[in-house]
């Protein structure tokens, strides 16, 4: 069943990826939507859940968060991949994949040739630095998000933060071709160690935010989400090989 309340108190993104991670911790609830603009939470549980009960996942009646039951319940719309089509979906991702890739293409085109060493740095350089743009746009936001799904941010809060500022050192370090050897380990392990949390969440179902272009983009936790991590960790790996 799905139910709709009234929430208030959400300020920022970083408020959203914090209710949607206590309301998605109770028992029973199996989706949530939230919304700081119009003050609402959407959810879909299993059986009903009191209003009491989700205000204590929200820290009690002395929370900033303050959630109550519409005059009258009614079906809403809660997020789903089949809502829209996959390219509606992922537009914003596709677009900064295709523009990276004519990038890197034109760069490391020389006399008519591909030199694929020369590609794949340009094209991780424009894709760390382009994603942590998107993430620092929102830190807190990026952090809360990532923390729900990530198994090192979620027992250490303070790597979700420092994951951000690693990618845009991963992105500087590529563009400018700064010891490739340390660079592609450093990418090797963290999007291995990235990777695994994804995975898990992907394989159980869960219909959560991803964090990859940080909370400026409503975008789900997919498979593109794996291939995009995947992608990374391959380009790394064969680079290492190459050196």
């Amino acid at each position: 069943m799905k139910h709709s309340y009234q929430l208030t108190g959400m300020t920022c993104a970083g408020c959203e990826a914090k209710v949607n991670s206590l309301l998605s911790a109770v028992p029973g609830i199996n989706t949530v939507q939230v919304s700081k603009d119009k003050n609402t939470a959407e959810l879909s549980m299993d059986q009903h859940i009191s209003t009491a009960t989700l205000q204590s996942a929200l820290g009690g009646s002395e929370s900033k968060y303050q959630i109550s039951a519409l005059a009258v319940a009614q079906p809403v719309e809660v997020f789903d991949e089949a809502d829209k089509s996959w390219i509606q979906t992922y537009k914003p991702i596709l677009i900064i994949f295709s523009y990276i890739t004519v990038l890197a293409f034109l760069l490391s085109l020389h006399e008519g040739t591909i030199h694929w060493m020369s590609f794949m740095s340009i094209f991780m350089g424009g894709f760390f630095l382009t994603f942590s743009f998107f993430k620092l746009l929102d830190l807190k936001g990026f952090a809360e998000s990532y923390a729900m799904y990530d198994l090192v941010a979620g027992k250490f809060k303070a790597w979700g933060y420092a994951y951000a500022f690693i990618e845009l050192s991963l992105g500087l370090a590529y563009v400018t071709s700064y010891n490739p050897f340390i660079t592609n380990w450093i990418t090797l392990v963290v999007m291995s160690v990235s990777i695994i949390g994804v995975l898990r969440s992907v394989l159980n179902n869960k219909k959560i935010k991803c964090a990859c272009l940080g909370a400026v983009f409503n975008l789900p936790m997919s498979t593109v989400t794996i291939v995009e991590d995947a992608l990374m960790i391959v380009m790394s790996a064969v680079m290492l090989l190459m050196l």
